[in-house]
């Protein structure tokens, strides 16, 4: 707690005054003498307040926000030791709010009301300059990432991984955003809009329905094993389509569930069962054995020769609950991010293998959470260089 530098002989209430008189605007000379004792006195109380008191700090401030005398009403229930809860009833404000402003139960022996009211009111003045209207080489680095297509998540986390003692290359992802949709004008605004996952100009709240039909003989997700739902062992895929204009083309996708490493299947022509079981087999076959252990698809009808699939490469297949794309989770989240290379309503069968390895190599150098930041080629090295 606060040390209580202050006379013996004041008591409680006389040193409440005093911060009360002082928080009112009196000066030392004027509560010396409304509290009765010598200027020389107030003055060793009000010390520890942390700075001169002047009057253009009593102003009002907007809203419900904290006055210069509810954090010198904070200091003073500080001083005598009583709880933040008591403190937040005197003040008429939440507890939350009072530990907040004195930083904890660790930060009390340190709190200064008047400059904390004086750093207060520099954060609220308004408008503020942004970070990155101020930062050149941060709006850089930005900028180059956004083209890259990383998310503003991704790279506000990238920028602490490859700036580790360089406070200034810090950025937070809402900042990015309200560059882009707050300050954002003209030809930049468009473009660092299209460079985000959706392509947008605002946000917008997604919701979507999935519907896909039954095939027959499936395998429940429920009887999956255990080591592919807790995704501590590498080999276990989740796949689906992403499909284009008129449902006409299609292209196959592979997310591995420990690394999130990404493969994408060609299918130039049809998409029906047969093409995609002859693509998702040479695929899979290409892969180390150690990653071939199962896959998990929806319940479309162009896996309907999964068992054919099974016979052919050794892999298991399971099947989603209807309607329950969250089963397969990293593969809907890497669809998401595919539409950014292969928009909805275009013709996918006009790529080439090369342009679907391309996305997938894009794809693969992203930087993911899941992953403390790293990408999924490294997180797929690691495991490769772990196994015997």
């Amino acid at each position: 707690m606060i040390a209580k530098r202050v006379h013996r002989r004041l008591t409680s209430a006389t040193r409440r005054e005093i911060y009360r008189l002082a928080a009112g605007g009196g000066s030392l000379r004027q509560i010396s003498v409304m509290v009765g004792q010598a200027a020389s006195t107030v003055q060793y109380v009000l010390a520890p307040l942390g700075g001169v008191i002047r009057r253009s700090l009593f102003a009002d401030p907007p809203g419900h926000r904290l006055s210069l005398t509810d954090r010198v009403n904070i200091y003073g229930g500080l001083v005598e030791g009583i709880s933040f809860t008591e403190i937040a009833g005197r003040i008429g404000f939440s507890v939350a709010t009072v530990s907040r402003e004195v930083g904890g139960k660790t930060g009390c022996g340190c709190y200064r009301p008047v400059e904390a009211h004086e750093r207060a009111r520099r954060s609220a003045r308004r408008p503020k300059h942004r970070k990155l209207a101020t930062n050149p080489v941060l709006c850089a680095r930005v900028i180059k990432d956004l083209t890259a297509l990383l998310s503003p998540e991704q790279i506000s986390h990238r920028l602490c991984v490859d700036h580790p003692d360089d406070e200034t290359m810090r950025v937070s992802p809402e900042t990015i955003y309200q560059s882009i949709y707050v300050q954002g004008r003209g030809e930049l605004r468009r473009e660092l809009a299209a460079c985000l996952r959706g392509g947008r100009a605002q946000r917008q709240p997604h919701g979507r329905l999935e519907r896909r039909g039954r095939i027959p003989d499936i395998v429940s997700i429920s009887e999956r094993p255990g080591e592919a739902a807790d995704r501590k062992v590498p080999g276990h895929w989740e796949g689906d389509l992403i499909i284009g204009r008129n449902g006409r083309s299609a292209i196959g996708t592979l997310v591995e569930r420990s690394t999130r490493y990404v493969i994408l299947l060609h299918l130039p022509g049809h998409h029906g069962a047969v093409e995609v079981r002859n693509a998702l087999a040479t695929a899979i076959l290409k892969l180390p054995e150690q990653l071939r252990r199962s896959v998990t698809w929806d319940q479309g009808s162009e896996m309907s020769q999964h068992r054919r699939f099974t016979i052919d490469t050794g892999v298991d297949v399971y099947f989603c609950d209807p309607h329950s794309p969250w089963q397969r989770g990293s593969n809907e989240n890497t669809n998401g991010l595919l539409r950014q290379y292969f928009p909805k309503g275009t013709d996918l069968s006009v790529h080439s293998p090369d342009v679907l390895q391309a996305a997938a190599d894009s794809l693969n150098n992203r930087p993911r959470k899941t992953l403390d930041w790293a990408n999924p080629n490294e997180a797929l090295a690691r495991v490769l260089a772990a196994t015997p």
